[in-house]
């Protein structure tokens, strides 16, 4: 019986165009230590013009890139099944008047939401009767309770969303983190879903 080698594919990886993607950046490798070193520099795959920026490499390719540098090795698959790489283009910056337009936009819309919000639930009523109960005073503008709730408002998103500026408040994932996680675990899979059914027709084409 020839050596066994553990091979565990990982999730998604980045690289850059031409780039070449060794066995060690598809996967975990555990074995020999003679025989991790000379498989974790294993050529699967070289990225060129041709290839879109989702590329779905299966455990299959790994497989007989193995086995063609050794019959006598065994393989065990462990966890995944496929690797998506995402290819990485040079990025064009963003000129900095729109950037300041973008900001400006979701500053406003994120303002007018909120005011929308307060007037349909008529905050500022609420307030009024607030105060006249606690101080049997009538006033217009009570901000005895406006200015602790206006600050109280502006902190509640920082917590909520777990972050000021590029600082983390703490180790827990945000609300909006979680959601764009599973938005990309929900993507992920449907890329390798459809890369499969292409991968099924063209053999059937041939």
């Amino acid at each position: 019986m020839g050596e066994i080698v553990y091979i565990r594919m990982r999730h998604r990886i980045q690289k850059k165009l031409r780039d070449k993607v060794m066995l060690k950046d598809l996967a975990q490798i555990v074995a020999a230590n003679s025989l991790v070193e000379t498989l974790q520099d294993a050529c699967i795959y070289e990225i060129s013009e041709k290839d879109r920026n989702i590329i779905i490499i299966d455990s299959t390719q790994v497989i007989k890139k193995i086995r063609s540098i050794s019959d006598e090795i065994e393989i065990q698959l462990i966890g995944p099944a496929q690797t998506i790489i995402e290819v990485i283009y040079k990025k064009k910056g963003v000129s900095l008047p729109l950037f300041i337009l973008i900001w400006l936009l979701l500053f406003i819309g994120s303002a007018l939401t909120i005011m929308n919000f307060h007037e349909d639930v008529s905050m500022q009523y609420v307030h009024q009767r607030l105060y006249t109960m606690i101080t049997g005073k009538k006033v217009e503008k009570p901000l005895l309770f406006q200015i602790p709730y206006s600050i109280g408002l502006g902190l509640g998103m920082i917590i909520f969303f777990n972050h000021v500026f590029k600082k983390r408040l703490n180790e827990e994932p945000s609300p909006l983190e979680v959601e764009v996680f599973n938005y990309q675990q929900s993507l992920d899979q449907y890329v390798i879903m459809h890369e499969n059914k292409e991968s099924m027709k063209k053999l059937d084409d041939h």
